[in-house]
């Protein structure tokens, strides 16, 4: 077949003066065909009709006007969908290798007789005009801490001019999380741009109003940093498209510096924090020239930062010892019982007040209907009625560790009804002496031949406390004869 090329080199040919049979052969083409195309004086290209009749039957033409009817009534159907009803409308009639040739009818019918696809319109970003923020699941990164999935969010900042950016480890969307992620970012940016900008956050708009105004707490934020809040549309998240798109790359740099590094599993959560801070430094490096530019026209930071917490005041201690904060139950002391506390939420953790006394710091937990028990709290008035723990609802916020269940399951085999004041004083002794010195003598009374009992786990921990024997070391007396030999030796070379 003889191409563009060929042709257009038999043009050159010719317009040089060079014979036509030599021209024909130099653009490798018989005289006749070279001829053809002199007369033509087009390039196949130009003369080739396009493709327009079908070499095969449409299997489709009798069933199509059913599909096109569909496809007005729900122009986002999937071509599957349509194809898996036709095979059940018409059995053995349709194949499934014909479902790519449905595909490409109703792209073509998509392109041609659709509904009109939604535009996006590329925005012009001026610099420290805007900011962007949102939440992020690192489930897929495969972060671990001491060998155990670190199962976490990241609260992510970017500038949509520079894309400078910078992130934070956080464990739900909550107004504290994002409070704390932002007052970060923004002082690590050293400035504040004009606007944030955040998706149909719950932690930032009332979801309950039917305009979806920003709640009070976020509106406090913005202005405490003079930033113009802003929201994308419900049905437009890709409004934050900024942010949202960066969440895509940060996770790649993370898995890239992660196969660098030779292992994800890191020794404490500090230890990770710091790697991403090294990360983010290396990438905000590189965007150093559109930041110097943003630098000249942020806004000052405030002379401080704004409490990231939420506060309860005269929060109830049940007869249970427990407080209820955000739809979860958390143990207190026991000595709070009938009194009324104040408690601070935080991103991570509640700090409960008797007055202006801190008198507990609590891990805060993740969705709602959760309970934290800490055994200490309630083991005083446990070891006094052990015939509770049996029927306890909140029984298996009891166990510590595995080994703890274990130790009870064991005990139970053994003693039936009195297990549980066995128990319970194997609890006390954790809760007084050293939950880690309880649960390694666990360890060593759970091996085959061996018996868990209050008084061998008190042995275990006597033993483990007494302070080891200093080493023996003997050291021998020096021959003072071997000094002649070295004196006489020296004697004998001079």
């Amino acid at each position: 077949m003889v191409t563009d090329r060929q042709v257009r080199r038999l043009f050159e040919m010719d317009g040089k003066g060079i014979g036509k049979e030599t021209a024909a052969a130099q653009a490798g083409m018989c005289p006749d065909t070279a001829r053809k195309y002199r007369e033509l004086g087009k390039r196949p290209s130009e003369v080739k009709k396009p493709h327009t009749w079908r070499t095969r039957e449409d299997p489709f033409k009798d069933v199509w006007s059913w599909c096109r009817e569909q496809l007005e009534l729900n122009p986002t159907i999937y071509a599957t969908t349509l194809f898996r009803e036709l095979q059940r409308r018409h059995p053995g009639r349709f194949q499934d290798g014909q479902l790519r040739t449905l595909q490409r009818r109703i792209k073509k019918w998509r392109a041609t007789e659709g509904p009109p696809r939604e535009v996006y319109f590329s925005q012009v970003h001026e610099p420290g005009g805007l900011c962007q923020s949102d939440f992020t699941d690192m489930g897929g990164v495969g972060v671990t801490i001491q060998g155990r999935p670190f199962d976490h969010l990241v609260y992510h900042f970017t500038l949509t001019y520079s894309n400078w950016e910078w992130a934070s480890i956080c464990f739900s969307e909550s107004l504290e999380a994002l409070t704390e992620g932002l007052q970060e970012s923004l002082w690590k940016l050293g400035g504040v741009p004009e606007s944030h900008r955040t998706d149909q956050l719950s932690a930032a708009v009332n979801q309950l109003s039917g305009k979806k105004k920003f709640n009070r707490r976020y509106r406090a934020l913005m202005d405490h940093y003079g930033l113009e809040p802003e929201k994308t549309q419900a049905e437009s998240p890709h409004e934050n498209g900024d942010v949202e798109s960066r969440h895509g790359v940060l996770k790649r740099r993370i898995k890239q510096a992660l196969m660098l590094r030779g292992s994800r599993d890191f020794e404490s959560r500090k230890a990770y924090e710091k790697f991403l801070r090294k990360l983010l430094e290396r990438l905000n490096k590189g965007r150093s020239e559109r930041l110097s530019e943003e630098s000249k026209v942020l806004g000052k930071l405030p002379l401080k930062k704004m409490q990231a917490c939420k506060e309860y005041r005269d929060v109830h201690v049940s007869q249970g010892s427990l407080i209820r904060v955000e739809r979860n139950r958390y143990s207190v002391p026991s000595r709070l019982v009938g009194e009324k506390v104040n408690v601070r939420l935080r991103a991570e953790r509640l700090d409960v007040y008797y007055g202006r006394t801190k008198v507990e710091e609590l891990p805060r937990l993740r969705g709602r209907g959760k309970i934290y028990i800490d055994y200490r709290h309630l083991i005083d008035w446990l070891v006094r009625k052990p015939g509770a723990f049996e029927g306890y609802r909140y029984r298996e916020e009891l166990f510590p560790t595995s080994r703890f269940r274990m130790a009870y399951d064991e005990l139970k085999s053994r003693y039936g009804r009195t297990a549980a004041k066995r128990y319970v004083k194997i609890l006390y002794l954790a809760a007084r002496e050293s939950e880690i010195g309880v649960d390694r003598a666990l360890q060593k009374l759970l091996r085959p031949g061996r018996r868990v009992s209050v008084e061998a786990v008190k042995e275990q921990l006597e033993i483990a406390g007494k302070p080891e024997a200093p080493p023996d070391v003997t050291v021998k007396e020096p021959d003072l004869g071997a000094f002649d030999v070295l004196l006489a030796r020296k004697e004998v070379g001079r």
